[in-house]
């Protein structure tokens, strides 16, 4: 993992361009969790509808958890190892992790 503490916007969302990898809660309370090379972007985007079909009609959407890699390749494998965490896994990393960077 990358620490990297620069272009972080007033609500605290990164707004350089690296590899995220993230976590949403949706209004419904689900969880979503994805990989973006522009976090801020892509944030903005699942509110607008205009992010991935999961989330969209589950809006708005809110921030719990970033990581931020070194790679594509680090993202993608780090996606796919969050989304088989069970929900209460998640929610452990969520209070455990908070933000990272």
């Amino acid at each position: 993992m990358k620490n990297c503490r620069r272009s972080i916007s007033e609500s605290g969302i990164p707004s350089h361009k690296s590899h995220f990898v993230y976590i949403l809660r949706c209004a419904d309370g689900t969880y979503y969790t994805g990989y973006a090379t522009e976090l801020a972007r892509r944030i903005r985007e699942h509110n607008e509808g205009r992010g991935a079909k999961y989330t969209r009609g589950r809006g708005p959407v809110e921030l719990m958890y970033w990581e931020e890699g070194t790679d594509r390749s680090w993202g993608i494998r780090r996606e796919e190892a969050i989304k088989r965490l069970t929900r209460s896994q998640k929610e452990e990393l969520i209070e455990e992790g908070g933000r990272k960077s």
